[in-house]
């Protein structure tokens, strides 16, 4: 999360916002600029707050990669719907205050689909609230096909049949996910990351590939056909239930999934598939490795490469410093604009073991 405005923002002419709750809403943070000067921030934001825990080269910073859709971008919303003694029941977002509730119409960073919707959805909710309700936790989601679903009232609601899961389509893939699973909010960035990691010579039938926090299995799955195996690691019971019917879905052969936490999992799994090169993608929570994952990952002599995404620059700064006393190398970061006119970013680290070959 960057928390941060340089002076070129701060002292930009300000232009008039796409949504009228902009300010109140705690969501936006760049509505009001042109958009080269939010990735400039940043990306700008990214370096200074790595910076804070590692002395880094610039060298080793890539440019900030644009997101493809600046609005109209999000394929999920979590929305609050409140009822309240004079004004009956809001449907919106927290405010910047953290009480009450911003009720809203449309939201022009949600996929149209999705902002189009807002107004049938209170229509939906309003007739399934059962009176005692005072609040509830909404999530709308859609997927490439333009479906849009709902759910949040009432107990295993957000959870989905197997006929009607969602899924986006990566690389010639399907991936399926649902409305109670973890998954990248913005779909049209998504090739641009595979792209970038594509282009790396990590990947081939002598590579066992461990997808570590692998949600619903988007890498792993991904990646399946171009490593000779891939061990999936998830502790979330829907996430686990997702992956293992992508890997079903795509007759995948090599591909094993184990449900637990990483530092748990991982200790047992590090002699498996021995003859094989061995490369780790690691996707974390906001709050980055726990203490005992970051001394599993950084001490294991079996990783000769780790590819680390991130979703908050502060957490993978402190990350980062674990690995750096540990002697893995930073070959490469690369930020990315999975968010925009938010406050965050997702940064792409390269990590490798030891010295320069």
């Amino acid at each position: 999360m960057l928390t941060t405005m340089d002076n070129d923002i701060q002292t930009a002419d300000k232009g008039e916002p796409l949504c009228p709750v902009f300010g109140t809403c705690g969501g936006c943070l760049y509505q009001d600029i042109p958009y080269s000067l939010e990735l400039k921030a940043k990306e700008e934001g990214v370096k200074n707050l790595l910076r804070k825990h590692l002395d880094i080269d610039d060298n080793l910073f890539e440019p900030i990669v644009a997101s493809p859709k600046p609005y109209h971008y999000r394929n999920r919303l979590d929305l609050k719907l409140a009822r309240t003694r004079d004004r009956g029941v809001l449907l919106g977002f927290t405010p910047k205050s953290g009480r009450g509730t911003v009720p809203l119409e449309t939201c022009p960073i949600a996929e149209e689909g999705i902002s189009d919707f807002i107004g049938q959805l209170k229509k939906e909710t309003l007739s399934q609230l059962p009176p005692k309700y005072r609040q509830a936790n909404l999530v709308v989601r859609t997927g490439d096909d333009g479906r849009v679903l709902w759910g949040g009232i009432g107990r295993r609601s957000c959870r989905l049949a197997p006929a009607d899961y969602l899924w986006t389509e990566i690389q010639g893939k399907k991936i399926f996910y649902s409305l109670d699973t973890f998954f990248q909010a913005n779909l049209s960035i998504l090739p641009r990351l595979f792209e970038r990691m594509e282009a790396l010579d990590w990947w081939n039938r002598q590579t066992t590939l461990y997808d570590l926090y692998a949600g619903v299995g988007l890498f792993g799955i991904t990646w399946a056909e171009k490593v000779r195996n891939v061990l999936l690691v998830e502790e979330c019971p829907s996430s686990i239930q997702l992956a293992r019917y992508n890997a079903v879905y795509h007759q995948l052969q090599n591909l094993k999934i184990l449900e637990g936490k990483v530092e748990d999992v991982l200790p047992a799994l590090l002699h498996w598939d021995t003859p094989t090169e061995k490369i780790a993608v690691i996707d974390p929570p906001r709050a980055g490795l726990s203490p005992t994952a970051l001394k599993t990952l950084t001490t294991a002599k079996e990783f000769r490469r780790i590819l680390y995404l991130s979703c908050n620059p502060e957490t993978l700064g402190r990350d980062l410093t674990g690995f750096a006393r540990e002697k893995w190398r930073i070959e490469k970061i690369i930020p990315f604009d999975f968010f925009p006119k938010t406050r965050h970013v997702e940064t792409l680290v390269l990590l490798v073991n030891g010295d320069p070959s």
